[in-house]
Order: structure tokens, then sequence, then C-alpha cells
């Protein structure tokens, strides 16, 4: 019965969240209906269980997604974003538009724009683009789901997304982890990935298909020159790059930074500065990026814009942080259970090749799914069995690099499922419906999700990183 709670529970939270109600308000509704069925009294389950983990979440990531979003709704409103989409749509043409779309949202989310950001920015130029060149809107949201729901987001190394750093916190290593596994199974979802749209696209060109009589929410692109260079916008996004790579590979940190919160007996997140290494790397970077982005793009920010766009960035922050809090609350409230046992252990008990890897690829990639987040899902997976994972990993002598890189990559397969909040809103933005364009996008999960079982294979035989 305690099983059946859990999975009844995981499976209304699923429902809920595709059919659009917030998961910070079901989130903790379906935690205590399972803790209630395992006879757990429900106020404690709520304020012990849900809430210590969720407020733990926010102590350790909100300053990343603020500094995220604000440094996203920057380079959107200073008109830099839009700069550099057009400029790469530009110089591409109508003849590689596919390609050209894929290059702008990658090169806007491995410098560290957000998802969200990314979509609104590349859309117009991309929209217009297609219409030029003939080719289908149906396609345009898969190929700018390639761009940026991909490889940047979570397996090129470096790359500054939240899906790349949550792994540091619970294995100790830091954002460029894995690097060689991660650059082949990013150039292989490129590649593999545009060779599918562009079959597609020669495949309705075959039928005498074209760009389709489209009026909803169709953009209005505003004049090239009014948007900076490409030398001028892309140079916030290197700043993240460049300053996150000094602070996290060359800086060197003083070990004992710590000592004086310890002595003071302080209930510390990171149990030691290689676990935190990673975040105030990027805390740094993105202040940088944010600092220059306002100063490149200060005449655009006319009277009243910048406190705008700082305050909308803020808020906005909170929104993704308090979904992804309230999945990690979940979480623990289902990793309490009695039942949650047999569960573990049945996922624990995936020992293709003698490795953790299968296992943690595997559960990953279900609560992603399931949660339709990619970062809720691998922050309760980590949350609930990093430190058996990692137990394994050491008894084999496996480098937890490897388990950081898994878990990014496992994160961002299933996790673009239709009640994806990302998909909803990248579909919305582009005017199409599930109907329209999901079909593709789908193959691109399934493509992803994949890869990540590649990699391991590939570790396995060759003992690469």
């Amino acid at each position: 019965m305690e099983v059946v709670g859990i999975i009844l529970s995981l499976f209304l939270l699923m429902f809920f969240a595709y059919r659009g109600f917030s998961v910070i308000l079901f989130a903790p509704v379906f935690a205590l209906l399972a803790a209630s069925l395992s006879g757990l009294p429900l106020m404690p389950a709520y304020t012990e269980l849900f809430m210590a983990k969720a407020v733990t979440y926010i102590k350790s990531f909100f300053p990343v997604f603020l500094l995220g979003a604000v440094f996203g709704k920057i380079m959107e409103d200073t008109g830099l974003a839009k700069g550099i989409a057009h400029s790469i749509m530009k110089t591409l043409g109508k003849e590689r538009a596919i390609l050209a779309v894929v290059l702008a949202g990658a090169a806007l989310t491995y410098g560290g724009v957000s998802l969200f950001v990314v979509v609104f920015a590349v859309y117009p130029f991309a929209s217009a683009l297609f219409k030029e060149a003939d080719i289908p809107k149906r396609l345009l949201p898969a190929t700018i789901a390639l761009g940026a729901f991909t490889a940047t987001m979570d397996c090129i190394p470096g790359t500054p997304q939240i899906q790349n750093l949550i792994p540091t916190n619970f294995f100790g290593t830091n954002i460029y982890a894995a690097p060689i596994l991660g650059l082949i199974g990013g150039s292989l979802i490129f590649a593999l990935g545009v060779t599918w749209l562009e079959r597609r696209r020669k495949q309705a060109a075959d039928r005498g298909e074209g760009y389709g009589a489209h009026t909803l929410n169709e953009p209005e692109v505003s004049a090239s020159s009014k948007l900076p260079s490409l030398q001028i916008a892309i140079l916030p996004l290197l700043t993240v790059l460049v300053v996150n790579y000094v602070m996290t590979q060359i800086f060197t940190w003083d070990p004992n930074m710590l000592a004086p919160f310890q002595a003071m007996k302080l209930p510390l997140t990171a149990p030691a500065i290689k676990n935190v290494i990673s975040i105030w790397s990027l805390i740094i970077a993105l202040v940088s990026g944010i600092l220059l982005a306002i100063a490149l793009g200060w005449n655009n920010l006319g009277k009243g814009i910048l406190a705008k766009s700082l305050n909308a960035g803020a808020i906005g922050s909170l929104l993704a942080i308090m979904n992804t809090a309230s999945e990690v609350g979940y979480g623990n409230v289902i990793s309490s259970l009695s039942g949650f046992k047999n569960i573990s252990s049945a996922l624990m008990s995936i020992k293709v090749g003698g490795s953790p890897l299968v296992s943690e690829a595997v559960t990953v990639n279900i609560l992603a799914g399931v949660t339709g987040s990619a970062s809720g899902g691998m922050s309760i997976a980590l949350d609930l069995m990093a430190k058996d994972w990692l137990a394994w990993a050491n008894s084999i002598g496996m480098s937890p690099e490897i388990l950081h890189r898994v878990a990014s990559m496992a994160s961002g397969g299933m996790d673009t499922l239709p009640h994806n909040g990302a998909v909803i809103t990248l579909l919305a933005v582009c005017g199409m419906t599930h109907k329209d364009s999901y079909g593709d996008i789908f193959v691109l999960t399934m493509l992803k999700t994949l890869m990540v079982f590649v990699i391991i294979l590939l570790h396995t035989t060759t003992g690469i990183l």
C-alpha cells in the first residue's frame, strides 16, 4: 500500500503538472497524500520533511537562479541577445536556416542566457528566416529546442546552466566534469538532430509544403540597424565563460574559508569548499556579465527600463526556484517513507556493467519525466540517491566526474515530455500546438535520452572522461 501511495502521488503530480497546475501548490499536496497513506502525521511531514529540503535547496541555489534570470533579462532588453541571434542567422543565410537557428540558440544558452529568454530572443528572426527559406513553420519549435534545450544545456563542459551546476553540490565536481564525453555527446546530439530536421525539411519540400499560412503570433522583426553588432553583443557571454573558467580552474580558493563559520556552528549547506566553488565562481561570472551588458546596452536602457529589467529578472527567478524547490521538498517526503526503500532498492539493483551509471541515468530520466523539469527531477534524484551512487563509484574506483555528466545529461532527456514548462512556452511563443510540432520535439527527446546511454557505453569500454 505504501508503494502504491508513492506511485499514485507521482502520477497525480505529473497529471496536474501536465494540466497546467502549479507544482508550488500541488507538490506538497501529493507529498502529504503519500505520507498519509504511509501512516505519517501530516503537519510534521509538511514542516519538517517537505519544507526542510525545499528551504535548503533555495539556500544553495537562489543566487544562481536570481543572477541568471537578471542576466537573461538584461541581455534581452538591451537587444544584445537579439543582436547575436540576428547576426548568426544573417551570416549563414536561408540556405542553412535550420543550422543557423540551432547555432544561435546554442550560443546564447552556452553564454549563460536562460532557456526562456533564448526562445523569445531567437524566435522573431528564426521565423522570418524560415519564411524566407519557405521551411514549414511547424519545424521551428524543434529547431529552437535543439539549439537551446540540449547539448549546451547539460552536455558541453563549462555551460553555466543550472542543469550542469546542480551535480557539483553533490559530487564535489565542477562544471567542466568529464569534458571529452560531454563534447562527444553534445556533438552527436547536434549532428543527429540537425540531420533529422533537414530530412524533415526535404520531405516537406518534396510534398510542396512551404512555410504555411500562419497568423498566430507572427513576429515583426525590428530593423537590424538598431541591433548591436555580434562583436559587441557577444562580449557579456564571453565574460561569463572566461570569468567562470578562471575562478573555477585557475584561481586558488582558500580551503579554510569555511572554518570561521564552522566554528560558529552555523548550519552550513556545503560540507567542504570543493562543493561550492562552482556556485561561487558562477555568481562572480554572472555579476561580471550583468555589469558589462548594462554598460554595453546603456543606450537601450532608457528612463526606468533598467529598473524594470532588474525587477522582472528578480521576480521571474522566484517562480523558477520555487517550482524546483517544491519538487525537491516533494522528493524528501517520498524518500522518507518506508515504501521508498523498495523502490530505491529496485533502482540501485540496476547493475549493468557493475557500475552505478545506468541506475543513475534511469532514475534521473524517470524523475525528470515525471516532474517535467530537468533541474527538478535531477535534484530529487540526487538528493535521494547521490550518496549511494558516490559510495558505489568510490568502491570501484570510478571518478565522480562521470557521475556528474551522466546525471546532468540524463536530466535533459525525458524532461521534455508534453507537460514540460519550457516546451509549453516554446510552442506558445511560436504560435504552434502540440499537434503541429511536438512530434519532432519528441524525436529530439528520444535522441537526448539515448545519448546518455551512449556516453555510458563509451566510458565503460574506453574509460575516457
